[in-house]
């Protein structure tokens, strides 16, 4: 059974304190630095600019990158990997992303998503079998679920894979799309409904692309990342052997979801990454220009940029981090509404921190030559693929909700469930915190009067909307933004307090908690509330209306 998230476990009022011994993070910098020094190498000899005019990683580049470890450095060392632990991971990740998104992609989708399914829930053999192939780079690994008239819907995809009458092997049938790596990958991890009659029933397969009736489509002509590979890819009548089956018949919908929450940490340190190079760009142009006969670092406008480009990048560098460690002490624990805030955070203030830093750059910024158009184009899908902003706008507190709702109705009676939901509504808040710092404990306040209404409000809301919940997506929006800013402050003071205790927590820091405690404060005030606005009411009005043309 999976272990219940922080977030669930804290909105049902008991915090885990010990979040708070989550820092520091074990983190070789000596081993990290050395891989990103060789893939800065292999950039000064392809050139992003080359590599995005071919379309393609070229193969020797690939070769490079595989001798080097770039496609096996989270991989264990007993089969072929450099073992690198989560921490060490997503700090690669996040150097990659700094120096070039579109080339990086390859490697971690490759590891992030595509090879993570057998090395959770691989058999020994299986491991054997693939693990070492995808260290070396000589099998790159795709993760396929998505299908045309699928995407976020995961549960409903229409693939199927039959078992055979001697039951050796599964026929796989259906379509993939917006697959990641797909025309370099030599091996899938593929989901397939086991019983049509049972949506959500799923297998998950490892496929090798080389096998009799998997065909893989020319890769589509994209906005960005034109160095990475994105395909469609049919399967028919391919047949995949049993014992390519990960887990057990039944466990795909829970091993895509579980492997995602990789995919999602791998984008906060993405965002981290770029946020941060940002920050330096923005810095270093706003010194040096020179308008009305001072630099431009001298007006408002351009500081506010910059600082909340930095507040944002730390912010999300603590929750990116700080969920790492519930992974790496546990990869198999229910952090779907960690990951799915790391992802909103990261990836939705990194775009608009790309666009600052355009901005920021003023007519030069427009210029193909410099890095800024290529980042927005690279980074903007960040916000579509592995779950939209929409959905994570309004998943975490419906994941929540479900939990809580199956709880009751274990409870085995009516009057049994109501007792339950009476304590869950009635009880308090048993959040003790270990900070003896002021500025900690006022910060630890505030987190502590989010979770006070939220606690309330996944309890009222399912009663006030009943089966209609999902439709009333601005109260789920506005109840995931409390929650965000929630987790964010929590990890911040998590950081900050070991940085504290070492002797090593900067002014600067503390700056940026309290620059996010009143971005909080500021948004807290239009999110208590359980019903739609004005606004809100007169939007559906006028959608009405349109939808008349």
């Amino acid at each position: 059974m999976q272990r219940a998230g922080f977030l669930e476990t804290a909105y049902r009022g008991f915090l885990d304190a010990g979040i708070f011994e989550k820092f520091p993070v074990h983190v070789d910098r000596t081993k990290v630095g050395e891989l990103v020094a060789a893939y800065e190498a292999l950039l000064q000899k392809f050139s992003p600019q080359e590599i995005e005019a071919l379309g393609r990683v070229p193969d020797e580049m690939m070769r490079k990158m595989g001798e080097v470890g770039l496609f096996g450095f989270s991989i264990a060392r007993e089969y072929g990997g450099l073992g690198f632990n989560l921490w060490e991971y997503l700090e690669v990740i996040r150097e990659l992303a700094r120096r070039d998104l579109s080339v990086a992609l390859v490697s971690i989708a490759h590891l992030s998503i595509g090879v993570k399914g057998i090395q959770l829930f691989g058999t020994e053999e299986q491991k054997a079998k693939y693990l070492p192939l995808a260290a070396s780079g000589d099998m790159i690994f795709s993760y396929a679920l998505t299908e045309p008239h699928i995407g976020s819907d995961a549960k409903h995809i229409q693939t199927t894979a039959v078992l055979s009458e001697d039951e050796s092997h599964y026929i796989l049938n259906g379509r993939k799309t917006y697959i990641t790596n797909a025309n370099y990958a030599g091996g899938l991890t593929v989901f397939a409904q086991l019983d049509p009659e049972k949506p959500g029933h799923m297998g998950a397969f490892v496929v090798e692309t080389d096998w009799e009736g998997v065909q893989i489509g020319k890769d589509m002509p994209k906005m960005g990342l034109t160095a990475s590979s994105t395909a469609a890819i049919h399967f028919k009548d391919v047949k995949v052997p049993r014992e390519n089956l990960l887990g057990k018949p039944g466990d795909g919908f829970k091993i895509a979801m579980t492997i995602l929450n990789f995919g999602r940490l791998g984008l906060g340190a993405a965002s981290t990454g770029l946020m941060e190079q940002s920050v330096a760009d923005m810095t270093k142009r706003a010194r040096n220009r020179i308008q009305f006969g001072v630099p431009i670092e001298n007006f408002e406008l351009i500081q506010e940029k910059i600082v909340r480009a930095r507040a944002h990048a730390f912010a999300c560098d603590a929750m990116t981090t700080l969920t790492a460690a519930f992974l790496e002490e546990d990869p198999f624990r229910n952090v779907a509404m960690e990951t799915s805030h790391v992802k909103l955070f990261g990836t939705t203030r990194a775009w608009e921190v790309l666009y600052d830093a355009l901005q920021t750059a003023g007519g030069s910024g427009y210029i193909k030559t410099n890095p800024y158009e290529k980042r927005m184009r690279d980074f903007r899908v960040t916000t579509i693929f592995e779950g939209t902003t929409e959905i994570h706008s309004i998943y975490p507190p419906l994941f929540a909700i479900r939990r809580m709702t199956k709880e009751m109705g274990r409870a085995g009676s009516p009057l049994k469930s109501l007792q339950v939901f009476w304590k869950n509504l009635t009880g308090g808040l048993r959040w003790d915190f270990p900070f003896q710092d002021k500025q900690f404990k006022c910060a630890a306040r505030q987190a502590k009067r989010n979770a006070r209404f939220l606690k309330f409000a996944l309890l009222a809301v399912p009663m006030l909307y009943r089966k209609n919940v999902m439709a009333k997506e601005y109260v789920l929006r506005r109840l995931t933004t409390l929650s965000l800013y929630t987790y964010a402050i929590l990890a911040m003071l998590a950081r900050m307090q070991k940085d504290l205790d070492r002797g090593l927590l900067s002014t600067e820091h503390r700056l940026l908690l309290d620059y996010m405690l009143q971005e909080m404060k500021e948004r807290r005030r239009s999110c208590l509330r359980l019903w739609n606005t004005r606004k809100e009411r007169l939007a559906a009005r006028i959608f009405r209306w349109i939808r008349k043309d």
